[in-house]
């Protein structure tokens, strides 16, 4: 007999009770989410929705190039409608527990297939779901396409990443894809990087990334992997000649070039063995070492393990046990070690300068070019926006005040072609916000920076000697032929 009853007097299920009664099924549905937090959630799942489907249909028809909006397509959108599908759940939940005055009554949902309209609506909801299931798998699969693209590797932490992808762009690598060296095939490796972008992302957001990046890159997947999937050290390479061309200030006409022959090697097809450089990351033959420092350009404790399973231990005199504390652990020579700048090469200032005489991109007809032009390149400017203004000015003024302004004037021409060059020079090897200037970054293969402890002379020094008095030699002929 509750019916009868007061209302004062009705207890809260039966109240609850006769608004179930009260309430279509579709109606019991639709009050989970009348809340405000239920209706924003609707509200952003169908818009982000929407526009998701919108940008697809525009980045697959080719409506839409442009790799920022790829951004808000691909990561964005659909961050947006999961995230405005998990709050309408979370406003069921809210108006259950009554947090809000008006709190609808707690009603439950009931779903009869006896009746026509139930059975309808579940199919509707299904074939919904079928279609939006799609939609999401075809959005992860480009997601995933662009997270492994170029451009969201280089540009999207712009500041950060853009001296590397300046670099990249320009290298004998741009079109092999970042991923292809930096992460490799398997998914283990692609987890790896994935975690590792998150505390990347987490620097860049709060400002604590190192300015420059160092290097060598911790924790690199090991060449074999990825280097060796294109450059195989067993192939047989023989030799190259490389040409080395450089100026003085005296004599910016003439310069002075040097040819000389390198010992690539590989396995000899005709002998049937191993030789060269290459020697060192054959497959039957393991070069390990201590790092005496992160940059790895002092070199501790060397074993070499040979076809015959002997293997030599070299140190410098005196040991390195005391050294190598802390920065001891042992590394496999792979082809990073020599070639540690694969693809992000910088170039050395003496050497742009003297290539830019050689090509005649500067003119070696104007007195003191060389020297102004080393002044001006290693002039500390305080942004690339500062350097676009005043470079190309600051040569002009050094040669007025070398050669008189009645020269410059009768080769301003020439003058401000030059200068563009090393405007452009600068710009594609500085960046004064990171940090990274001439030769923030070295090469380890061949010796040039040896004074720095770049290159072969690492391990090549004639100190690092066994206990029997054998040395790791440094004779040319080792590398080396004439042309």
């Amino acid at each position: 007999m509750a019916e009868n009853l007061p209302e004062e007097h009705k207890s809260v299920e039966e109240a609850e009770a006769e608004a179930e009664k009260r309430l279509t099924w579709q109606e019991q549905f639709g009050v989970s989410w009348k809340t405000p937090i239920g209706l924003f959630g609707v509200g952003l799942t169908t818009v982000c929705f929407t526009l998701l489907i919108l940008g697809l249909i525009g980045h697959m028809t080719g409506l839409i190039e442009n790799h920022y909006a790829a951004i808000v397509t691909f990561l964005i959108f659909p961050a947006g409608t999961l995230f405005g599908l998990i709050l309408i759940p979370v406003s069921f939940y809210v108006r259950r527990k009554r947090w809000f005055k008006n709190s609808l009554s707690k009603v439950f949902l009931v779903i009869d297939f006896s009746k026509k309209v139930h059975r309808r609506a579940v199919i509707l909801f299904l074939v919904l779901s079928v279609v939006n299931l799609t939609i999401f798998a075809l959005v992860v699969y480009e997601a995933y396409h662009f997270t492994e693209s170029d451009f969201f590797c280089g540009a999207i932490c712009h500041q950060v990443m853009d001296p590397e992808y300046t670099a990249y762009q320009r290298s004998p690598h741009a079109k092999v894809g970042c991923v292809q060296c930096h992460i490799g095939s398997g998914a283990d490796w692609y987890v790896k990087a994935k975690l590792s972008g998150l505390r990347q992302v987490k620097a860049v957001i709060t400002g604590s990334f190192s300015t420059p990046i160092p290097a060598p890159v911790e924790h690199l997947r090991p060449a074999r992997d990825t280097c060796e999937a294109c450059h195989w050290p067993e192939k047989f390479h023989g030799k190259r000649t490389k040409k080395f061309v450089s100026f003085t200030n005296d004599n910016q006409k003439e310069p002075s070039v040097q040819e000389i022959s390198l010992r690539i090697g590989g396995r000899n097809p005709y002998t049937d063995t191993f030789e060269g450089i290459h020697w060192h990351v054959s497959k039957d033959v393991k070069v390990e070492y201590q790092s005496l420092n992160k940059t790895r350009t002092a070199i501790g404790k060397i074993k070499v393990t040979k076809p015959n399973g002997i293997t030599e231990e070299y140190d410098v005199p005196g040991g390195s046990k005391e050294k190598v504390a802390g920065e001891g652990s042992w590394r496999t020579m792979d082809c990073i070690d020599c070639h540690n700048r694969p693809t992000h090469v910088y170039e050395s200032l003496s050497g742009k300068i003297d290539m830019g005489l050689f090509a005649k991109k500067l003119n070696p007809e104007l007195p003191g070019l060389r020297e102004d032009a080393f002044t001006v390149l290693q002039k500390k400017y305080a942004s690339r926006e500062e350097a676009k203004e005043q470079l190309v000015e600051s040569l002009v003024t050094l040669q007025a005040k070398r050669n008189g302004d009645a020269f410059v004037k009768e080769h301003e021409a020439s003058l401000i072609s030059s200068g563009k060059y090393l405007l452009d020079a600068y710009l594609g090897n500085v960046w004064p916000d990171m940090k990274v200037t001439w030769g923030t970054y070295k090469g380890h293969n061949g010796h040039q920076d040896e004074a720095d402890g770049y290159g072969c002379f690492r391990c090549h020094d004639d100190t690092h000697v066994t206990e029997f008095g054998k040395t790791i030699s440094q004779d040319c002929a080792q590398c080396h032929d004439e042309p």
